[in-house]
């Protein structure tokens, strides 16, 4: 498998030597792996610190910046960030307001942050944390126990790092977070496998003509493997497991989100696919996303997540936000 690297111990850190040169707003750490907007911490601001596995950029360094986080942890491909980096991340974006902690339901993203919570409140930092769980497609997997956070960990990072922007405090940024992952639901499909640099071949065994319909962010199986299914009949299939399991009684956020490998052309016939489905069910959308933000290395695919709102976390999703991958009104 051709891969654009050097080598596979290095790639994480080479990654990060790039992304400190293309945005000097950000102030990145390649040592000790971590990614803190410039300006932090920010007088009388919560701090909203993220991270995970690399593989699933531009989650969640892209999303370092003004209205959105405030730091993120980037670990080695596919595996948690260790508890001394959240603990460095928290300290350099505290100004005495607290930090909130968002974190996708992954065993190990969920035992290192919650170590590092202990740690940085001994260190006197007010730590509230918060648990993204939006996936419909299995319940248990190999990385987790209960559902596992996916794209709604876009969602959720926006408007709680809106309300934080505008002064919120740390409970309210807490609550808004809660909201917002309470609402929120994902289902994931792959087209093929990804690749690892480690291992260098696919990560599961997808035959030619078939796509697997439920998978993961980590290159895990989903729920099932059916033949080729043409872009209306995946629409059909994704939205309805979405739906079914949501149930939205007032307009949605709807990212249509592309795993890594997918190109545009086919991830905006997708979305008017998706906007076909929810407009038969009577679901209304106020706003669509669609791209590459929550991936999984080469993986060729797409995810649906949608996002109920009110009045006010709509409000939050329009707030101004400037980050390397999403910006607007500023």
């Amino acid at each position: 498998m051709k891969m654009l690297i050097n080598v596979p111990e290095t790639v994480v850190a080479d990654a990060l030597r790039g992304m400190a040169l293309a945005h000097p707003d950000l102030t990145v750490d390649v040592e000790n792996r971590v990614v803190v907007r410039r300006d932090a911490p920010v007088a009388g601001k919560v701090g909203l610190v993220s991270g995970g596995g690399s593989g699933h950029e531009p989650l969640h360094a892209g999303f370092v910046g003004p209205g959105m986080l405030s730091a993120a942890c980037p670990g080695e491909v596919f595996t948690s960030p260790v508890p001394d980096q959240v603990v460095r991340a928290a300290a350099a974006v505290d100004s005495g307001a607290g930090v909130l902690f968002v974190v996708k339901n992954y065993t190990g993203d969920v035992l290192n942050f919650d170590m590092a919570a202990e740690l940085a409140e001994e260190e006197g930092v007010r730590i509230a944390k918060v648990l993204v769980d939006d996936d419909v497609a299995v319940t248990d997997s190999l990385y987790t126990a209960g559902r596992r956070g996916t794209g709604a960990t876009l969602f959720v990072e926006k408007i709680a790092g809106a309300a934080a922007e505008e002064g919120a405090p740390l409970e309210r940024v807490e609550a808004i977070a809660r909201q917002v992952n309470g609402s929120a639901r994902s289902f994931g499909v792959a087209l093929a496998a990804c690749t690892t640099p480690a291992k260098g071949s696919p990560t599961f065994d997808l035959p030619p003509g078939e796509l697997e319909l439920g998978v993961g962010i980590h290159g895990e199986p989903g729920r099932e493997q059916r033949p080729m299914m043409t872009s209306r009949e995946i629409a059909d299939f994704a939205v309805e497991a979405v739906v079914e399991d949501l149930r939205p009684s007032s307009p949605v956020l709807l990212l249509v989100n592309g795993m890594g490998a997918t190109p545009l052309l086919e991830l905006y016939g997708f979305a008017a696919e998706v906007h076909r489905v929810l407009a038969e069910r009577g679901v209304a959308v106020a706003r669509t996303l669609v791209g590459d933000y929550v991936t999984s290395l080469d993986m060729a695919g797409c995810s649906v997540t949608l996002c109920q709102v009110d009045e006010e976390l709509l409000r939050l999703w329009d707030a101004p936000v400037e980050t390397s991958a999403l910006r607007w009104g500023r």
